[in-house]
């Protein structure tokens, strides 16, 4: 008799200890549904209607609400400019992406060496940018990019130009991440076993040895989730250009996408495409995710071999 009743007041803990998971889960669930979820499910819907003036009889009418089907969709991928600003976001990921990688990566290894001394400071160094708002961090670098402010040389180097602003904009958004993405892969590479590194000390290899052939090829999943990161951020450019629009010429209130949809929506009280054109770019960042997950994944399984 003294088993069964063991098992069940032993069951009871685990199953109180169970109910504990989901209470501490379900206001974070709660407030995914109400302020994410359900305001994308209304977004959807958004972006098959537009708002229709009717005929009255003195020439005008009350505007209603119609099914419009794929209109806006089509509105959106037949529009030069909406392309021109997904081409000019791009441009800006194939300089800011490769380069968060790269630093983040190599502050890391750099902070793991043997020879590192003031890690801690060090570390807290390189992670503060990220702490700082990405608004006050592009008035920030925008007041350093100015001619008459500039301790950078903005009177020599033209850093809201037509090309130059490029360079700009992904400086502020590469500044800004490159300490989260470190923390992540040092966090990786001080998990590795020490045991590695003594052997492969032991065998005569270099400190440069180690890190490129022993703790690169061990934190490639790391590194590849790092990418992915960047790339799904970059593919969210908004905060940069928008904050640095004021004080640059060259960047129009459709530079990016994000801020295409954001002029529809909010200036142009064009919300109906603007809906569209989001959903356009959710597609292209799933898609995308899906892409650098595959070229990850296989990085990943290459060097662990």
């Amino acid at each position: 008799m003294s088993g069964p009743r063991t098992a069940t007041a032993a069951s009871k803990p685990r199953g109180r200890g169970g109910l504990l998971p989901v209470a501490l889960v379900t206001p974070a669930v709660v407030l995914l549904l109400l302020f994410t979820v359900a305001p994308a499910i209304y977004a959807i819907f958004l972006s098959f209607r537009r708002m229709k003036v009717g005929k009255g009889l003195l020439g005008g009418g009350k505007p209603t609400e119609v099914w419009t089907g794929l209109s806006n969709y089509t509105a959106t991928l037949s529009d030069s400019e909406f392309w021109a600003s997904l081409g000019r976001m791009l441009l800006i990921a194939a300089f800011g992406v490769p380069l968060t990688v790269i630093l983040s990566t190599l502050f890391a290894l750099c902070l793991d060496a043997k020879r590192a001394r003031l890690v801690g400071f060090a570390r807290l160094a390189i992670f503060l940018p990220y702490a700082v708002p990405g608004v006050v961090a592009s008035l920030l670098w925008g007041f350093m990019y100015l001619p008459a402010t500039s301790p950078i040389g903005g009177d020599v180097v033209d850093y809201f130009g037509t090309k130059g602003i490029f360079f700009s904009v992904a400086n502020v958004a590469v500044w800004g991440v490159v300490g989260f993405n470190m923390v992540i892969l040092y966090t990786a590479v001080r998990s590795l076993p020490k045991e590695l590194f003594e052997a492969a000390e032991l065998d005569g290899a270099t400190e440069f040895q180690i890190a490129v052939r022993v703790k690169l090829p061990m934190i490639a999943p790391a590194v590849a989730m790092v990418a992915l990161f960047s790339v799904i951020g970059s593919l969210q450019l908004f905060n940069e250009p928008t904050t640095l629009k004021p004080l640059a010429n060259a960047i129009s209130s459709t530079w990016v996408p994000l801020m295409r949809v954001y002029t529809d929506a909010f200036v142009n009280n064009s919300i109906y495409e603007g809906a569209a054109t989001s959903f356009v770019l959710i597609a292209m960042t799933v898609a995308a995710t899906v892409l650098v997950s595959a070229v990850g994944r296989r990085i990943a399984r290459r060097s662990t071999r």
